[in-house]
């Protein structure tokens, strides 16, 4: 299993960013997915996830209205929408799948929202 995220980046307050993870090495198209973000001394929290199929999706109150989580799975892709963007959104943000009982991440790409 392999998950590579990509997208991350240095953006002021009130802008946007598109986050992707390209999946690779299991069927992606049969489990769901998550992305996490981790702040600097904190711990990682779930920020989104969409299920198998892309039809159900669940957001932290953080951010809900202001992300959006999509997936193409004739690319084995999954994306994070980031708009309106805050200060307390800078994090690494990290892609996950649960695969046959175990827990894969990807390396993690910096979102840093500063003016």
């Amino acid at each position: 299993v392999q998950l590579v995220e990509s997208g991350g980046g240095l953006v002021q307050p009130g802008g946007s960013l598109r986050l992707s993870c390209a999946a690779s090495g299991f069927i992606f198209s049969r489990y769901d997915m998550s992305w996490y973000r981790q702040a600097p001394g904190k711990e990682r929290d779930l920020v989104a996830v969409i299920s198998s199929g892309g039809g159900s999706t669940n957001y932290a109150d953080s951010v809900k209205g202001r992300f959006t989580i999509s997936r193409d799975n004739a690319k084995n892709t999954v994306y994070l929408q980031m708009n309106s963007l805050k200060p307390e959104d800078t994090a690494v943000y990290y892609c996950n799948v649960q695969y046959r009982g175990f827990v894969y991440w990807g390396q993690g790409t910096q979102v840093t929202v500063s003016s």
